[in-house]
């Protein structure tokens, strides 16, 4: 019930005078069954003015800091999450990860719509960085279509770090839906999961025309922070040291030709 007052009633309304979005391809999107919103990950704020735009209940994989926040913001915050039907995502990897794809994959069995952001963290400079295979894997367990999100803006509207919202116009284009039946029963190849999530990112990159980073953006994060080094001569994606990688399209998922990187707890 709080989600649907919010969302046409209260927040809805609210968003859609102040922000103005402008949506293309809501037709994309299917009217009924299971199916996984695959999106961009810019701002906060995505996980408010998607759900906003799309008719149906949009259940997000929301990471699980947001559930367990100290103090009054942070109890405010994990209150309206679980109120909005988000669902805790462990990012930690093994079987904490795998635990929390549960979660996902049980809206899907309902039939439900799921969001989830296949990069697993805000770009930390609007650009779109290498997916997580946990999407793929839930694509492949559910056998649902997978719809690319791409969110327009968003980064302008709120910052990182920034508290109140700039009042801008955003955008939110929904893909062709993908289908990847052509892999259905190898859900546990990993080079599979790379295939498919690469296909992902690249419509994702299409969409939206970000520039593509083929390396994983909590890495960047960590490194931007100081708590990780420099890459030496080069050889990862990072703006600033000039890798030849930043800007290297993913594979468009024409086969399952993985690029042998298997990353451990990677969801």
């Amino acid at each position: 019930m709080f989600y649907w007052v919010m969302k046409r009633i209260f927040l809805g309304p609210l968003l859609t005078l102040l922000f103005r979005p402008w949506v293309k391809g809501l037709d994309n999107v299917p009217q009924d069954g299971a199916a996984i919103l695959a999106s961009n990950h810019l701002s906060f704020s995505d996980s408010i003015f998607m759900p906003v735009m799309v008719p149906r209940r949009v259940s997000f994989l929301a990471k699980s800091e947001y559930f367990t926040g100290t103090g009054l913001k942070g109890r405010l915050t994990a209150m309206f999450f679980r109120l909005t039907n988000q669902l805790p995502m462990d990012r930690s990897g093994g079987a904490a990860s795998e635990l929390s794809l549960q979660a996902g994959r049980d809206v899907l069995a309902d039939g439900g719509l799921l969001g989830i952001y296949p990069e697993g963290t805000r770009s930390p400079d609007a650009r779109l960085y290498r997916g997580k295979v946990g999407v793929a894997k839930l694509a492949l367990q559910t056998r649902v279509p997978v719809v690319p999100v791409a969110m327009i803006g968003t980064e302008k509207v709120q910052p990182i770090g920034k508290r109140l919202p700039n009042i801008r116009r955003i955008g939110i284009i929904f893909g062709q839906p993908l289908d990847f039946s052509q892999y259905y029963g190898q859900e546990e190849d990993h080079s599979v999961q790379r295939a498919v999530t690469d296909q992902i990112m690249y419509e994702l990159m299409r969409l939206s025309g970000q520039e593509y980073v083929d390396e994983y953006a909590a890495v960047v994060k960590q490194r931007l922070a100081g708590q990780l080094p420099e890459p030496a001569n080069g050889s990862e994606a990072n703006p600033a040291d000039g890798g030849q990688e930043s800007g290297r399209p993913p594979g468009n998922g024409s086969g399952p030709d993985g690029d042998g990187s298997a990353v451990t707890g990677e969801v």
